[in-house]
């Protein structure tokens, strides 16, 4: 793949969410998010607050509002809790902006810098699908926590991790018919090629089905699977998504971890939920899989799915949304070689999903 804009990988990913502290405190308990940084009243921000987590190579942003007519709050009237701003890690954020606003994309922010003390970040933005954004950081020349206009956050509650390393993937939500030019999107104002698409008849199920494009860049450290419904006999898990978030945006942050049955083991005991995975789906899925390292009555025991490609295996589970609204969500993965996203196990993931929404009411 040959690449018009280098990035280095995901810098952070912000959440605009209802409650930023008790949002902060719940990732620091369920799933072991360290604090790092604060910004709010008492750094002279007005209309919004914000809390920054991280986990080894993983940061997150859970920013709320203080006014009800701030963009944070008319973003969250509408969407709910959701991914708003998903970073990139770039060496020249002049460059970036430029390349990609020249090859098409939507300004969302122009280039500007900020700085303090310890340096300074330069930063610049752009829209992607839906209300989505893409801001693009050059942070070298800063040696601080987070960014300029963030203070150190250091609560007494400091809760162990648990081992979470980076983000492997995000996935995206489209609607009907947009799959198509979303990848289009990516192609032409990033360079990033096709890894891989599935159809309607490798995702799908007695019910319900979808189409997916993956896009990546050249060095795989950004990789976005892009989702769109398909025709089924009832509204499938994008169309819910559609439905709840009221248009396109981020599904799921898929965090890699390499030991996912202590990660998936300390989550389930902190109280994250997790999909339920029938007992039944262990009785051939070694035949289908092949050998692997793991003891199977303890992946069984934990729910955790496996599937394979030509350069290895993978061990993968998805969390239930993680707020009210039936649209967010995280997936734990480990990676034992493979390259792929689990082809092997959307029929169980998407009957898993479809028990769940049978229960809210929604299928």
């Amino acid at each position: 793949m040959k690449n018009c804009l280098p990035i280095k990988g995901t810098d952070y990913v912000e959440f605009y969410v209802g409650n930023a502290k008790q949002a902060a405190h719940y990732y620091q308990s369920a799933f072991g998010f360290q604090p790092v940084a604060y910004a709010g009243l008492e750094t002279g921000l007005k209309d919004r607050v914000s809390y920054v987590l991280r986990q080894d190579k993983v940061t997150i942003v859970l920013t709320g509002a203080l006014k009800p007519d701030s963009p944070v709050a008319e973003h969250h009237k509408l969407h709910g809790d959701g991914v708003k701003v998903i970073a990139m890690w770039v060496d020249d954020v002049q460059k970036s902006f430029h390349e990609t606003t020249s090859n098409g994309a939507k300004p969302y922010k122009e280039p500007y810098t900020i700085k303090d003390e310890n340096g300074e970040v330069k930063l610049a933005g752009i829209y992607t699908y839906g209300e989505t954004v893409h801001m693009f950081v050059e942070r070298d020349a800063y040696k601080g926590d987070f960014l300029p206009g963030f203070i150190k956050w250091e609560p007494e509650y400091q809760p162990n991790d648990t081992g979470l390393l980076y983000v492997d993937h995000i996935v995206g939500n489209v609607g009907w018919g947009e799959m198509d030019k979303v990848a289009d999107f990516y192609r032409n104002v990033f360079g990033f090629d096709q890894l891989i698409s599935f159809d309607d008849k490798d995702i799908s199920t007695e019910y319900t089905a979808l189409k997916s494009k993956v896009m990546a860049n050249d060095n795989l450290r950004i990789k976005f699977p892009i989702n769109e419904p398909a025709k089924g006999l009832m509204r499938s898990q994008i169309e819910e998504f559609l439905d709840f978030y009221i248009g396109p945006g981020p599904q799921h942050v898929a965090i890699a971890t390499d030991d996912i049955i202590k990660t998936i083991a300390d989550l389930r005991e902190r109280g994250v939920d997790f999909l339920n995975v029938p007992d039944s789906y262990y009785n051939d899925v070694l035949d289908r899989v092949g050998a692997i390292e793991e003891d199977i009555e303890v992946l069984k025991k934990y729910k955790i799915l496996i599937d394979r490609d030509d350069k290895g295996y993978l061990l993968q589970l998805f969390t239930k949304p993680v707020e009210d609204r039936p649209t967010f969500f995280f997936e734990i993965i480990q990676r034992k070689g493979a390259e792929s996203f689990g082809k092997g196990n959307f029929k169980a993931l998407f009957e898993a999903i479809e028990r769940e929404q049978r229960n809210r009411g929604t299928l």
